[in-house]
């Protein structure tokens, strides 16, 4: 009876596993999504091309090499991991399959990179990025990420990060950032004298579903990082995390609302679902431990800060033409600070710590493999390849051929 109890136990978690992992697997799909309705049409194809060959490449490096870097054979409390064998051995006590554990990380990764594309959308070559994916999916994430969750000095010092809004979002919105500083902005965003020209995205109605794809998405990012599910006190933390995800995300959708009526006048709609994003960035550094009131807060605080966040970096001439970078990157940021409010095991001295470690060693790395490919082949396209738009450039292939011009050929 005990041994069937334990293979019921490793199969139920196991099988969360899987299913959470296919949830965030769906945010690709938010991502794409997201990122298609904010880009103009002749920029469309492009940017879904990009979202799913990082997909691809994320999961075919962190198989090779970064799970390895990450997790397998590792010293804990260390800096420099082992870089052990492919995956490794099943312990004989493992509470789920290893398989499983391989299949919701790499998900992780892939999200991380998701972030980037966004930002640098519009202006930057396709496989300038695709090689950057390499880079970042093989070696820069699972880096930071073996300092964390591989048990590294992050880990040891109690740094505590749930399910990622430093270690992910955080990591991914420093390497975007690098990128976009090295990049410059759309050509017509910014005038000679200070001016910010709106550059509408093509397909609202894409970016929100795209948003709700990623709400949903979250819960599995979330909830599956309690890890376990199988006996009363994990399920009924599951459910709590659960709870305080939703809540935080529809209280900085509410939040963001509120803030673009009082200053504007007028419901920006993209201002709102970045809002939600930045709710759901912020409860993902401690999802577990607020109280459902608490978690509204902290969603409201990520709504606020979003907004100004976006208009701040527009006004300092950095275009992101999605918000990654302060959704993910100031939310992100925020959510770590926010820790201590919910879980006594936590210090702000050593959020602190760790937040400068994770998104200062990711731009730094970032910034110069972007520096080298700019060094090398270049990350940006020309200014004709820009005008006519990146589908033709990089991909031959129109999203809305109805809706554009015949070019000549």
């Amino acid at each position: 009876m005990e041994n069937t109890v334990v293979e019921l136990q490793f199969s139920l978690n196991t099988f969360y596993f899987l299913i959470s992992g296919v949830l965030v697997m769906w945010m690709a799909a938010g991502f794409a999504m997201l990122e298609a309705g904010l880009v103009r049409s002749k920029n469309t194809t492009e940017i879904l091309t990009k979202n799913i060959a990082l997909y691809a490449i994320a999961c075919t490096m962190y198989l090779l090499i970064g799970y390895n870097i990450m997790y397998v054979d590792n010293a804990e409390g260390g800096f420099i991991p082992s870089f052990g064998a492919l995956i490794g051995t099943q312990a004989s006590d493992a509470d789920h399959a290893l398989e499983s554990d391989f299949f919701f990380q790499v998900v992780f990764v892939a999200t991380a990179m998701s972030i980037v594309s966004g930002a640098v959308a519009e202006r930057m070559k396709l496989w300038a990025f695709l090689i950057f994916c390499v880079a970042l999916t093989g070696v820069l994430y699972p880096l930071e990420g073996y300092w964390t969750w591989g048990g590294g000095f992050l880990s040891e010092m109690g740094f505590i990060d749930f399910a990622g809004s430093g270690i992910v979002h955080g990591a991914g919105a420093s390497a975007a950032l690098a990128g976009v500083l090295l990049l410059g902005a759309r050509r017509g965003k910014y005038g000679k004298n200070g001016e910010i020209y709106p550059i509408p995205g093509s397909n609202l109605p894409l970016a929100t579903l795209g948003t709700f794809i990623l709400w949903m998405g979250w819960f599995g990012f979330n909830g599956g990082s309690q890890l376990f599910i199988s006996d009363a006190e994990n399920a009924t933390a599951v459910g709590k995390i659960m709870l305080n995800t939703n809540a935080a995300a529809a209280a900085g959708a509410v939040a963001s609302l509120l803030v673009c009526k009082t200053y504007w006048g007028k419901a920006d709609l993209t201002m709102v679902l970045n809002g939600a994003l930045a709710g759901l960035v912020v409860i993902t550094a401690e999802p577990a431990s607020p109280s459902p009131l608490l978690a509204i807060l902290l969603g409201a605080i990520g709504g606020i800060a979003v907004v100004f966040s976006i208009v701040a970096l527009d006004k300092a001439r950095i275009d992101d033409p999605v918000g990654a970078i302060s959704v993910h990157g100031v939310c992100g940021a925020i959510g770590l600070m926010l820790v201590p409010l919910s879980n006594a095991d936590a210090s702000y001295a050593t959020q602190l710590i760790g937040l400068l470690c994770i998104f200062g060693f990711m731009f730094v790395a970032s910034f110069i493999v972007w520096a080298i490919l700019k060094k090398t082949i270049g990350i940006r396209v020309g200014e004709e390849e820009e005008l006519n738009g990146m589908d033709q450039h990089d991909c031959g292939i129109d999203a809305y051929p109805e809706f554009v011009s015949v070019r000549s050929s």
